[in-house]
């Protein structure tokens, strides 16, 4: 099982390692979640340095994607090498998108008649893109999922893990990332985010 984060240039933190951390609290073998970048390496929006751990190609392939967002998505979206380089399919992948991750999808015509959540800053150019953007953290319709906010990510993964481990797995993983004290609250609302859509 393979979940490929993509992360490009200028990458939000938050939106490519939370989800990744959360995601390998899922602890099988055959489990695999890699960060996947057109470059061998990617700067965040804060300097950040990180190696790629697959390729588009394999990101392509893998069973699940989560599109993160960053500082120049709108120039990834606008580079049609890079842009055909993504073979994503809803009907063998589960399909998920972070804040201005979302466009990506949207430009890439994998958001047509489904609704999906942003960031406010990402909403206008989505919006015109032709996607109705919803007030809410998450969304999901069949194989393909939004979130909009950076910490909305762990809806992303904690709807990964559901989808393919199953809800036990999806509680577990956000029991151990939650805050000490808030724990059962914490697993609550994200199964509350996650569940009409399950």
């Amino acid at each position: 099982m393979h979940i490929a984060i993509l992360t490009f240039e200028g990458f939000n933190e938050l939106d490519s390692l939370i989800a990744l951390g959360i995601l390998n609290r899922v602890r099988k073998p055959a489990w695999r979640v890699s960060i996947a970048s057109p470059a061998a390496r990617v700067r965040s929006m804060n300097g950040v340095v990180l190696e790629a751990q697959a390729s588009l190609r394999e990101a392509s392939a893998a069973d699940a994607v989560i599109v993160g967002s960053g500082m120049q998505t709108r120039e990834v979206v606008a580079d049609v090498a890079l842009m055909a380089k993504l073979q994503l399919d809803p009907s063998r992948q589960l399909l998920g998108a972070q804040c201005s991750g979302t466009l990506v999808l949207a430009k890439l015509g994998l958001l047509d008649d489904v609704p999906a959540c942003t960031d406010l800053t990402t909403k206008p150019w989505v919006e015109e893109a032709g996607i109705d953007v919803l007030n809410q953290p998450f969304v999901a319709k069949g194989n393909v999922a939004t979130a909009g906010g950076c910490l909305a990510s762990q809806y992303l993964a904690a709807w990964v893990i559901a989808r393919l481990e199953g809800i036990e797995a999806a509680q577990s993983a956000m029991h151990y990332v939650a805050p000490v004290g808030e724990k059962d609250d914490y697993v609550a609302r994200a199964m509350r985010n996650i569940a009409p859509f399950l």
